[in-house]
């Protein structure tokens, strides 16, 4: 795997070895961040369920402010760090090694506000509405979630977003939330 664009552009990154993560293919990730250019450029971003943090990551190298990078598997947690530092995003980056409530809870005890999140869950949780409903505090007026998911669906979300946009790249499918009212 490797950065597409900006500041770390080519640079490799490590994915947790085993079968747990399922990193988002560079053609989905460019495609993806082709359609966010607006939204990326000073941006707080939270990416749960992060595995190798590509999609953070590749935000902080087209120059969002700072990342949050949360999953509670130990190998993605090292890969994490390993791929922050070797690009030099240390100083901009948090990574939490803990499930998505546990970091969801700790996030808004902190008063943290995120204006693009990334949720890309194993394909199989059922859980999309309990996540998006407790990430509302933390999001700002118009921040954005982006899902990946099996194409031939779209996610269950909790009441109060509304669906902007989605994407189908083979069996891959990407959504684009903004809570109503944003």
């Amino acid at each position: 795997m490797r950065i597409i664009a900006g500041m770390a552009r080519s640079r490799t990154i490590e994915a947790p070895k085993g079968r747990d993560t399922r990193p988002t293919l560079d053609r989905v990730r460019e495609n993806m961040f082709n359609i966010l250019q607006g939204w990326v450029r000073d941006a707080a971003v939270l990416d749960l369920f992060s595995g190798s943090g590509a999609l953070a990551l590749e935000a902080l190298s087209r120059g969002a402010a700072r990342a949050v990078m949360v999953d509670r598997d130990r190998a993605a947690n090292a890969a994490e760090r390993l791929n922050a530092e070797r690009l030099g995003f240390s100083d901009r980056t948090r990574i939490l090694l803990c499930d998505w409530r546990q970091a969801v809870e700790s996030l808004q005890s902190r008063g943290e506000r995120f204006d693009l999140v990334f949720l890309d869950p194993p394909y199989a949780m059922g859980e999309m509405p309990e996540v998006t409903a407790r990430l509302l505090p933390l999001l700002t007026q118009d921040a954005l979630i982006v899902v990946e998911h099996e194409a031939q669906s779209v996610p269950e979300v909790a009441e109060g977003y509304e669906l902007t946009d989605r994407r189908k790249y083979g069996y891959v499918g990407v959504s684009f939330f903004r809570a109503e009212g944003a």
